[in-house]
């Protein structure tokens, strides 16, 4: 059976520089693969690639075994490919329930005359954006549900606005979650519940999941599979234990010469 995601000596280059260099990565129907790497590394750049903000150079990008290279990124994410970003880009002002709605609504049909004559057609649709919306937030629990849904997005902690991030990519209904560093800026105690939550999200909520993270207590948690990359090429996949202890993975985070000197001491 053919990946559900699988990218095949895929290129980006911006101004001369290789930022991303014939990468070969798929990604099975289930599986939640983490992709680890320096900042530079051409993790975010990706993801860019991935969801059609960006369009390779070279290479294909398959979903489904269908080619998405291409495709407007609206479109991708109507395929069922839906993402977070490193930097929170949540609707501040807009409730709780308003920002995974407003994710749902691109799924909707009903045309704009319609929703303007509130047609039974278009309130029809609302009433199912309005209980897909509550229905994404209660998978996260108290956190997000209740009278929070009504609250707007600023009045979140940090923790919970990355939960609603999360829960807002998941109410386009998409197949594949590409979750960029889900984890970043948390405390040990909110790194934890985030690495329970995305493996709640395969396990439970049935998604198959990409995840670009720093935190290797959560990668190591986490992955079926970990993919190391390095000014845009892959030089190391396979189990977290082996990724960890690769010399090219540890040359790349510490140095040549730290690396030497770690291999000395042991």
């Amino acid at each position: 059976m053919a990946p559900l995601l699988e990218l095949r000596e895929v290129s980006k280059t911006f101004g001369g520089l290789d930022v991303i260099s014939r990468l070969d990565l798929h990604l099975e129907e289930g599986e939640i693969v983490s992709v680890i790497g320096p900042n530079g590394a051409g993790k975010t750049t990706l993801f860019n690639l991935v969801t059609g903000i960006y369009e390779p150079d070279d290479g294909d990008i398959l979903f489904g075994g269908k080619s998405i290279v291409g495709l407007e990124p609206h479109r991708i994410a109507q395929l069922g490919i839906a993402r977070t970003f490193q930097t929170l880009r949540l609707f501040l002002n807009m409730t709780v329930k308003e920002n995974v709605m407003a994710a749902a609504y691109g799924r909707t049909k009903a045309r704009v005359w319609q929703s303007a004559l509130r047609t039974p057609f278009a309130r029809r649709e609302e009433r199912q954006v309005d209980a897909l919306a509550e229905e994404k937030l209660a998978f996260f629990g108290k956190r997000l549900i209740g009278y929070r849904m009504e609250q707007p997005a600023y009045s979140l902690s940090y923790a919970n606005r990355r939960r609603l991030e999360i829960a807002r990519a998941t109410g386009t209904t998409p197949r594949v979650l590409l979750l960029d560093e889900p984890a970043a800026g948390m405390n040990p105690v909110e790194t934890h519940e985030i690495a329970e939550l995305i493996g709640r999200l395969r396990d439970v909520g049935g998604y198959t999941i990409l995840v670009i993270e720093h935190d290797m207590h959560v990668v190591e948690g986490i992955s079926d599979r970990v993919v190391a990359l390095d000014h845009g090429e892959k030089i190391a996949e396979g189990s977290f234990e082996e990724v960890a202890t690769d010399a090219r993975v540890v040359e790349a985070y510490l140095g040549a010469k730290a690396a030497r000197e770690s291999e000395a001491e042991e």
